[in-house]
C-alpha cells in the first residue's frame, strides 16, 4: 500500500445524548467494490457492511484505490448540491458521520458535511462541493463512527469526477474537456476545509471514541447537522 500522510485528528469528546440495532453502507455515490453495482470489470466485496480494521491497515477506503479499477460513478460541479444515500438497518443506535473529498488518492480526505447525533438514521443527506474546487478525479467518502457496539470506523469511498468552474468556460469556448487540472491541484484547492475526523485505528492515532456517546467533531467545518439540537 502506498505511504500515507496524515491528517491531523482532534481528540476531544463531548456529550449529547441518549438512542436502538445492526451495518450500513454507502448506496448513492456507488463505493468501490459495491456488492450491488454492475460494474463488470470491478471485483466485489461482500462483506462491505464491516467496519475498517481496528490496526489501520486498510485506511483509506479499505485500501480499495490501489487495487481496483477506477471508473467514475458520478460527475459533480463546483458549486451545485447532491445527495448522498445509505442502505442497511444495523444503525447501532446511531453516531456521528462525515462526509469528505479526496483527490490525491486517498491520502488525505477533507471534510464536506458533518452529521453529528443520530446518523445514520436518516438514510439521506445532502452535501456540496466547494465553488472553488478544480477538475480532478477524487474519491467522495462516507465515514461513521457508530454510538453503540465496538469502537470501530466505517469507511466506504466512490470515484466521482470533480468539474470546477474552469470546465464550465471551457466548455463555452467549446474547448476539449480533456484538458483537466492534476490531482495535486485539486487537492491544494480544498486545503481550506477540515480535515477528516480518524478515530479507532490504533496504527493511524491515538484517538478513541466512546461508547453511548454521540462524537461531536473537533472541527466539523461549516456544513454542520446537529441531529439532537
Amino acid at each position: 500500500m502506498a505511504p500515507l500522510s496524515f491528517l491531523r485528528p482532534l481528540c476531544t469528546l463531548f456529550i449529547i445524548t441518549p438512542l436502538i440495532l445492526a451495518h450500513m453502507q454507502m448506496e448513492e455515490p456507488s463505493p468501490l467494490r459495491d456488492p450491488h453495482s454492475k460494474r463488470a470489470a470491478e471485483p466485489k466485496d461482500f462483506n462491505i457492511l464491516t467496519p475498517l480494521k481496528g490496526d489501520g491497515s486498510d485506511f483509506s477506503c479499505k485500501g480499495y484505490q490501489w487495487n481496483t479499477p477506477l471508473t467514475p460513478v458520478r460527475t459533480y460541479y463546483a458549486g451545485e448540491t447532491y445527495e448522498m444515500r445509505l442502505r442497511g438497518g444495523a444503525t447501532h443506535g446511531g453516531g456521528s458521520c462525515q462526509i469528505g473529498l479526496s483527490c490525491d488518492e486517498g491520502r488525505n480526505f477533507k471534510v464536506l458535511k458533518s452529521i453529528i447525533g443520530g446518523c445514520p438514521i436518516q438514510k439521506e443527506y445532502e452535501f456540496t462541493i466547494p465553488e472553488y474546487a478544480v477538475d480532478g478525479l477524487c474519491f467522495l467518502s462516507w465515514t461513521w463512527f457508530n454510538r453503540i457496539g465496538n469502537r470501530e470506523m466505517y469507511m466506504n469511498c466512490a470515484v466521482v469526477n470533480i468539474r470546477g468552474a474552469e470546465y464550465k468556460k471551457r466548455m463555452k469556448r467549446r474547448e476539449d474537456d480533456s484538458a483537466s487540472v492534476g490531482s495535486a491541484a485539486a487537492q491544494a484547492a480544498l486545503s481550506d476545509l477540515p480535515d477528516l475526523y480518524v478515530a479507532n485505528l490504533k496504527g493511524v492515532n491515538n484517538c478513541q471514541t466512546k461508547e453511548t456517546v454521540d462524537l461531536v467533531f473537533d472541527d466539523p467545518g461549516n456544513d454542520v447537522i446537529y441531529n439532537k439540537g
